[in-house]
């Protein structure tokens, strides 16, 4: 199993060791991640405006590397896989978003469309193979309780993400379950955790992620997995993850921690 890798710039500065766990266990696992040469950084946030076009290109760019080499692009970031997915959307099915692009690229090849970005978490569930995981961990989670952030990014909007249903996930859990975890649902695990606005405005994302994590621990939940960087940091940082000592993760710390790899 081969594909094309996005690591993006957070996983590449402030969390090299969430992509090194990453790394070690898709290695183990016998899938290889080749990270693209020359990639750039996705803009972090898909922008809305119908006539903003410069920062898809770097997206474009990426997209259209993996479909010349035959591969579909893996990301391990949620924010990275929600701008790369959605520009891929508006270069299948908005005519002058994909004729300014290619206008501007000169690619060899136009764009259009027909490459495939796909999460780290959609490979194992959907090339992979959640039983197959199960079959290949080493050390089980022994039944810990743990409860799936999904946030925002990853399900919304649904018809662009085709990530899972939006309302009510189960990719993670079912994640979660490979590696011998009891996952447990709770309210507010799609809830946003405030994403950015913790550097302008704290107070807000202060008592979104408390909420989160209450409902976590009034569920009877020990730890909180996420695939998002930012998402983690704001959890991880919260008041009352403190007091109800609430462990958060990225997914690829706990399937390291299965595999040794960790």
């Amino acid at each position: 199993m081969k594909y094309s890798y996005y690591p993006g710039c957070t996983l590449k500065t402030k969390a090299q060791e969430l992509e090194k766990f990453a790394l070690d266990s898709a290695n183990e696992l016998g899938i290889e991640l080749k990270e693209q040469k020359d990639w750039q950084c996705c803009g972090a946030v898909y922008p809305m405006g119908e006539d903003e076009i410069v920062t898809k290109l770097s997206s474009v760019r990426s997209l259209a590397a993996a479909r010349d080499r035959n591969e579909k692009l893996v990301t391990l970031c949620s924010a990275c896989h929600h701008v790369i997915k959605r520009v891929n959307e508006d270069m299948k099915n908005k005519t002058e978003v994909r004729d300014k692009v290619n206008n501007y690229l000169q690619l060899e090849n136009d764009y259009n469309g027909d490459g495939e970005v796909i999460h780290f978490l959609e490979m194992l569930r959907d090339d992979f193979g959640f039983k197959k995981l199960s079959e290949k961990i080493k050390t089980s989670l022994d039944g810990r309780k743990i409860g799936a952030y999904y946030g925002c990014l990853l399900l919304r909007p649904e018809k662009d993400m085709k990530f899972d249903d939006s309302e009510n996930p189960v990719i993670i859990e079912n994640f979660i379950d490979a590696l011998g975890g009891i996952a447990v649902k709770y309210p507010y695990r799609t809830e946003c955790c405030g994403g950015y606005l913790v550097t302008e405005n704290k107070s807000i994302t202060d008592e979104m992620t408390n909420n989160i994590i209450r409902s976590a621990a009034i569920n009877g939940i020990q730890e909180i997995v996420t695939a998002c960087p930012l998402c983690k940091y704001n959890l991880e940082n919260s008041h009352e993850a403190k007091i109800n000592n609430i462990s958060v993760v990225y997914f690829t710390e706990l399937l390291a921690e299965t595999l040794n790899m960790k």
